[in-house]
């Protein structure tokens, strides 16, 4: 039940050439519910209808039809103020929760499309350290969310397995390595061979040559380099895949850029059938002057291809195999530029679907505001911090609940939902300054919170038993049948009435999730539905002995605990349901 689109409708009729469409997107939830429970502004229907905007909110006011959800309506400053009819819809609400249970908030509008989304993207041979949890995060989240609204979703994991720091890593592991230590310290160890590269090269500059030299050997598909190479990527996909299983992530393709070696050849030739490429200085390059961007470097002096041309080859690769209707890219927001660049370059190219490549960028993260640095050994391990969060989260239960059934895994899902809280619960775009104190921090408006709430509303339906559970619907009933007994009329006190207001809001917050690229208005959503229920639990007894009251209460619980579930699971979040 969308209640705004449920009024744009209803009022459209009263209004001549607006359609129900703009409508809905001009209604808004007042701050106060003296201001009504949803308010049109009238403003800038002002210059459309050439009246006043009191007078468009008068006229609306006098003339609005009956409906069994609009109470009254009132016309204030400008603003058509509509108080709902809470029983009628408190009725309605409950029973589509009921009724779509786990699908309660989701959508068909993209049946038939393709959706691919790029993210996670971590570099071979290095920590999967938290700089990359951002975009694993946001990336599933996003991915979810589109395959809740009916989209065909496929999530790729481009992995950075090409460059000139694979000459460095090869020629240190040469230089001062062992396979044994490899083999059994895995990534610390290849960490450890990168940094001390670094640090002799600043006193021996000729060893960037030696790494070069390397990696020049490995594009010539060297033997020796390129067995190390496959070694590398090995020792790095099993710790990768240790990361995802603890967060829940998983992936449709998992290739490296190296993949797209033998197919930047097609992208150099189209460009120069097109005369979009020219020398510059040895290098090859797309002039973007006229879009007020620097040349796109699309061929090196040697004749190697850089980040540009393997992108581009990847987008043409994904768009013949998956045929989407939109490829979302999720980086920090520094690769900004090289986006707009090459997805230029791809429309240049006389490629249409060059508008439908979609960069969604994010802020970055430090450590106490310094940059990461992996050739510096400045980073923290993500694998680090879910172990401590998971720690952390078994000693609270073990003080609170020792004899709980199931705690380990209890607190497996409560700390890696932590961790991946904290990063959804602010806009993306925001910078992240990382500090233990914080990560660990699960206490105010955090995942835990969200988690613990969803288990109490669990628990009250334990406690009223599994078969009146049933009786009012539920995730396991036949149908819906029972919600005509729920007595909504008991729910309009204000405490109830602000749940439903809530309730009603999680498909609009879904949608906007998904068409602002923004996990995070689902989180905070989330937040507001935790603290509404909480103030239920406490402000409305539950399980009391008048029967229908019991029942419409625990029809609220049920509709809450459908809700967080779905909530939590579209942005990445296990549902215990004791904690």
């Amino acid at each position: 039940m969308n209640i705004k689109q449920q009024l744009a409708e209803h009022l459209a009729g009263q209004l001549d050439g607006i359609d129900s469409d703009t409508l809905a997107g001009l209604l808004e939830y007042p701050p106060n519910p003296e201001m009504g429970d949803v308010s049109l502004p009238c403003f800038k229907l002002s210059k459309q209808l050439r009246q006043a905007p009191n007078k468009i909110a008068e006229q609306l006011a006098e003339r609005m039809p009956s409906h069994p959800l609009v109470l009254k309506a009132q016309a204030v400053n400008g603003y058509l103020n509509v108080f709902l009819e809470f029983t009628a819809f408190t009725r309605e609400l409950v029973q589509e929760i009921l009724t779509t249970a786990d699908r309660y908030g989701s959508s068909t509008v993209g049946e038939g499309k393709t959706i691919v989304v790029d993210y996670s993207s971590p570099n071979i041979a290095k920590p999967f350290h938290i700089g990359h949890l951002r975009s694993t995060v946001i990336g599933n989240a996003l991915l979810r969310i589109f395959s809740y609204m009916g989209y065909k979703c496929v999530g790729v994991n481009h992995l950075g397995d090409w460059g000139t720091q694979f000459g460095k890593l090869i020629s240190a592991y040469l230089r001062w390595g062992s396979e044994e230590a490899v083999r059994q310290d895995g990534i610390e160890e290849l960490l450890r061979l990168y940094v001390k590269f670094h640090d002799e090269a600043e006193r021996e500059p000729a060893l960037e040559d030696e790494a070069r030299a390397w990696f020049a050997k490995l594009e010539q598909g060297n033997e020796q380099a390129s067995q190390i190479w496959r070694e590398f990527i090995d020792i790095s996909l099993k710790e990768f895949d240790r990361v995802y299983d603890l967060l829940g992530v998983q992936f449709d393709s998992i290739r490296g850029e190296s993949f797209y070696n033998d197919k930047t050849a097609s992208v150099i030739e189209q460009l120069r059938e097109k005369q979009l490429l020219e020398e510059d200085e040895g290098a090859h390059i797309v002039r973007l002057d006229a879009y007020d961007m620097p040349p796109a470097i699309m061929l090196k002096k040697d004749g190697s291809s850089l980040y540009h041309t393997r992108d581009a080859a990847a987008a043409i690769y994904r768009k013949n195999t998956y045929d989407f209707d939109k490829c979302i890219y999720v980086t920090d927001y520094a690769q900004n530029l090289h986006f707009q660049q090459w997805f230029k370059v791809i429309e240049l190219m006389g490629y249409e679907w060059g508008s439908n490549l979609v960069h969604v960028p994010f802020g970055r993260v430090s450590l106490e505001g310094v940059r990461m640095a992996t050739r510096k050994g400045n980073v923290i391990k993500l694998d680090d911090l879910l172990r401590q969060a998971i720690e952390k989260t078994l000693e609270i239960i073990e003080a609170k609940n020792p004899q709980m059934e199931g705690k380990e895994e209890v607190a497996r899902q409560v700390g890696v939902g932590a961790v991946i809280f904290s990063d959804l619960s602010s806009n993306r775009i925001k910078d992240i300054v990382f500090t233990w104190e914080e990560a660990l921090n699960f206490d105010g408006e955090t995942g835990p919170y969200v988690q613990y709430t969803h288990a109490r509303a669990c628990s009250v339906l334990r406690k009223a038993g599994g078969g009146e559970r049933l009786a009012i619907g539920g995730a396991n009933a036949a149908d819906a049948a029972g919600t005509a007994t729920v007595a909504a009329e008991l729910l309009n006190d204000d405490v109830s009435q602000l749940v439903m207001k809530q309730l009603a809001m999680f498909p609009e917050k879904v949608t906007q999730a998904m068409e602002k690229y923004e996990p995070s208005i689902v989180s905070r959503y989330l937040i507001d539905l935790a603290q509404s229920f909480n103030r239920f639990y406490h402000d409305c007894p539950i399980l009391v002995d008048d029967a229908k009251l019991r029942s419409a209460r625990l029809a609220l619980v049920e509709s809450v605990r459908i809700t967080m579930s779905n909530g939590l699971r579209l942005i990445g979040l296990e549902t215990p349901e004791r904690i």
